[in-house]
């Protein structure tokens, strides 16, 4: 799922585990994975069975996999994942790191598959640093996101990120992991912007897969960027750890600031991220920017829940929402042609403000 696999191959470096990691997703490896899922099953688990059957090919026996909660299927996932693979001759044993409400003994006996002997207090440092990766590669996808619309040299932050996904590889260990980064931040911050840019903010929603994994939602970003866009996108990595992980294995009660922006039309947690997707429409709106658009893996129960609550949010705060429903088999076609198309409008909206807002300040003045 995006660069997930970035700060999980730094921990198991310093745990001296064997690993297997698969390519980032591709349409060939999806369709691998869409070739043995139901077909009525969302995204995610198509592609994650790509994964699984490329990691397996190179002698991987173990998947390791988080835990979902709510009515979202990725809860189910692990199970299905193994059965399904099993009936396609993958024998893979899948391990899902899921924090126990009642037998914490049960967390503690998985963990210790993958940590052996190594003791407590090494196994807190290296969750520590896995943390801290995830939260630097958040910051560095920030970084990439604010500077496309702005560069003067067009397509120099992609070229220098591409550069990053491609040796992160090559590195060992969190110590060399986190020296890429911070080196790749300061070449992306070295690069010079327009003087004039004054791009369109648009803020992106939706189910966490198809919001962080930019190959699954076919460069989203990347395409708004290179229009002009400056994009937000509250849903990460880091965000995921702290409030679905730390948070919960803690018992600490959610106090983000998109829950409480999303209590007045979703009252309840109905699985996976549908508040974060009204909550954080919502605070888009109040933040004035010009646009949202909502993504998600088809047949997403509670992202459709989310998708019926939002034209109430376009009609209350004035924010227009476009949604990206995604399987397998989108059009690149289709989706630039709406993207471009979404765009347009919300750059006629800005410039239809302005006039009116300098319309009425003139009428004022003659007053």
């Amino acid at each position: 799922m995006g660069n997930t696999c970035i700060p999980v191959k730094a921990m198991l470096d310093d745990l001296g585990l064997n690993y297997e990691i698969p390519s980032f997703n591709t349409p060939r490896s999806i369709a691998e994975g869409a070739r043995i899922a139901p077909e009525s099953a969302c995204l995610p688990l198509k592609a994650n069975l790509g994964n699984f059957i490329q990691a397996a090919c190179r002698g991987a026996d173990t998947v390791i996999i988080p835990g979902g909660c709510g009515p979202c299927r990725f809860g189910l996932y692990s199970e299905m994942h193994r059965q399904i693979l099993k009936e396609h001759g993958y024998d893979m044993d899948i391990l899902a790191l899921e924090i126990p409400r009642k037998n914490p003994q049960e967390f503690i006996r998985r963990i210790r598959i993958l940590t052996g002997e190594t003791k407590l207090f090494e196994i807190l440092r290296i969750a520590s640093r896995f943390v801290r990766i995830a939260g630097r590669m958040d910051a560095l996808e920030q970084q990439v996101r604010l500077k496309r619309p702005r560069e003067n040299d067009p397509g120099k932050a992609d070229r220098i990120y591409a550069a990053f996904r491609r040796d992160v590889f090559s590195r060992r260990g969190s110590q060399e992991i986190l020296a890429l980064i911070r080196k790749t931040r300061m070449e992306i911050a070295s690069i010079p912007e327009l003087s004039c840019a004054a791009p369109l903010r648009i803020g992106i929603v939706g189910e966490i897969f198809t919001n962080i994994d930019q190959e699954t939602c076919l460069h989203l970003e990347a395409k708004l960027g290179r229009m002009g866009v400056e994009v937000h996108r509250p849903i990460t990595l880091s965000s995921w750890i702290q409030h679905h992980m730390i948070r919960k294995a803690l018992h600490l009660p959610e106090r983000r600031e998109c829950i409480t922006a999303s209590r007045l039309y979703m009252g309840a947690m109905i699985g996976g991220h549908a508040r974060e997707t009204v909550g954080n429409s919502v605070l888009f709106a109040k933040q004035g920017f010009d646009g949202i658009i909502q993504t998600y893996p088809l047949t997403c129960m509670p992202e459709i829940t989310a998708q019926s609550i939002l034209p109430s949010v376009t009609r209350d705060l004035g924010i227009p929402v476009m949604t990206l429903v995604l399987d397998e088999i989108s059009g690149e076609a289709g989706f630039q042609t709406r993207l471009e198309a979404f765009t347009d409008m919300l750059m006629m909206r800005r410039e239809q403000g302005t006039i009116k807002l300098t319309g009425r300040t003139a009428g004022d003045e003659k007053k």
